[in-house]
């Protein structure tokens, strides 16, 4: 069923568009390559290659890593954005911001220290464990 011959290019990986929807609750952490869309709420770390949005109404309680950003919701924890991180009116930060080039518009919130300038690192995601796919897959059978 799982054909190692079958992996996609990472260009379209990048991609992926991955949303959690408004009346959705996640806990535990979150990594794609691709982009992320959060308009629900997340109890952990949330970590992605490319864009993280959030929503006006989202809330991620935990660490944000991505390559770029736009902030409508709610975050209690740090921020690491490589590139560009854009906090809408909505947004309320409580943590620390790193990143190299921040966009605060009126009306957000930001509580914490802010660094910019940040050199980005490369953004490590780990592999999926295919063991608990296979066993999903099992008992579905």
């Amino acid at each position: 069923m799982f054909v190692k011959d079958d992996r996609k290019s990472n260009q379209e990986l990048s991609q992926s568009s991955n949303i959690i929807g408004k009346d959705t609750i996640l806990e535990g952490s979150l990594e794609s390559v691709g982009n992320i869309r959060i308009e629900g709420k997340v109890y952990g770390d949330v970590k992605a290659k490319a864009k993280f949005v959030m929503g006006d109404e989202a809330y991620v309680d935990g660490t944000v890593i991505a390559r770029s950003a736009e902030v409508s919701g709610k975050i209690k924890g740090n921020i690491e954005i490589s590139e560009m991180l854009r906090l809408k009116p909505s947004a309320i930060i409580n943590g620390d911001i790193l990143t190299n080039q921040l966009i605060v518009e009126p009306g957000a919130t930001f509580n914490g220290g802010c660094k910019m300038g940040h050199l980005a690192k490369d953004i490590q995601i780990s592999e999926p464990d295919n063991r608990a796919a296979e066993k999903a897959l099992k008992r579905a059978q």
